[in-house]
């Protein structure tokens, strides 16, 4: 009975309310977004792009500004400079990513050692901190949170043809470049988004472990989209409450769930 009253009484605060609409939505987005990298084989664009994340953060904690908005700007720079070094064969995918990715962390590294004095803040952007989110904080992941929402199912089939069939898809006269280039800026939009919930160092996990455990399901694609929303926020949500019960790293907690998540569902699958 005291433990139950003690889950029912940490809703009373306000802080916790807010952490768990904060991380369902970042949680819904990025296992949407997630789903579609792992069918388009692009899962670690999103580890490049989240490193390359961490010379925004730093560059908005140097100068003053919401590190998100920096965040949100090299990630996009990132996923920008990526589709112009594939299409002009500069570099294959992967080299790619790992160009992005050695080229953000390294500016974010120098801005550090230039500057002294944001080091426990830089720990909460690469560690996460979803428990600290605040009023505007929330907001803002709401607004960017539908508006991902909101383009995946505007956009739905013919995110579906680019993703399965892409000369199909340019056959049929759908902008396939235009296409692409929304779609990975969302994806840069979302990695800013689950790094104040995951943290750099483990936002590829909210966003491929959710997908990766619905396409176990070997269900149909809608049913997967659903399956791969649904795991991801029980992760999200089971992983901030456990983590303010036992008083541990709310990113490491989510992440351990999801994983473990992962594991039953595919070993049920299989002995099953």
């Amino acid at each position: 009975m005291e433990g139950l009253e003690i889950l029912t009484s940490m809703f009373d605060y306000q802080f916790v309310r807010m952490a768990l609409v904060g991380g369902a939505l970042a949680a819904i987005v990025s296992a949407w977004i997630g789903l579609f990298l792992i069918l388009r084989k692009e899962s670690m664009l999103v580890d490049g792009v989240a490193h390359t994340a961490f010379g925004g953060v730093a560059v908005g904690l140097l100068l003053g500004f919401d590190p998100m908005l920096g965040a949100v700007a090299v990630s996009a720079a990132a996923v920008l400079g990526i589709t112009y070094m594939r299409r002009k064969g500069m570099a294959q995918s992967d080299s790619a990513v790992a160009v992005m990715m050695a080229t953000g962390f390294s500016l974010g590294m120098i801005i550090v050692s230039l500057a002294n004095g944001f080091n426990v803040d830089l720990m909460t952007y690469l560690f996460g901190s979803i428990l600290t989110v605040s009023r505007t904080d929330l907001l803002v992941l709401s607004a960017l949170a539908l508006f991902i929402i909101g383009f995946m199912v505007f956009f739905y089939k013919e995110m579906l043809a680019i993703t399965f069939d892409e000369d199909g898809a340019r056959l049929q006269g759908l902008p396939v470049q235009a296409m692409t280039v929304a779609f990975n800026l969302l994806v840069a939009v979302t990695i800013a988004l689950s790094i104040k919930v995951i943290g750099i160092i483990l936002v590829v996990a909210l966003m491929v472990l959710p997908g990766l455990t619905a396409l176990q399901l070997g269900r149909s694609f809608k049913a997967t989209v659903v399956a791969s929303t649904a795991f991801g926020t029980i992760a999200a949500l089971a992983g901030i409450v456990l983590s303010v019960l036992f008083n541990v790293s709310t990113s490491g907690v989510i992440v351990f769930t999801a994983a473990g998540i992962f594991l039953f569902v595919a070993a049920y699958q299989r002995l099953g």
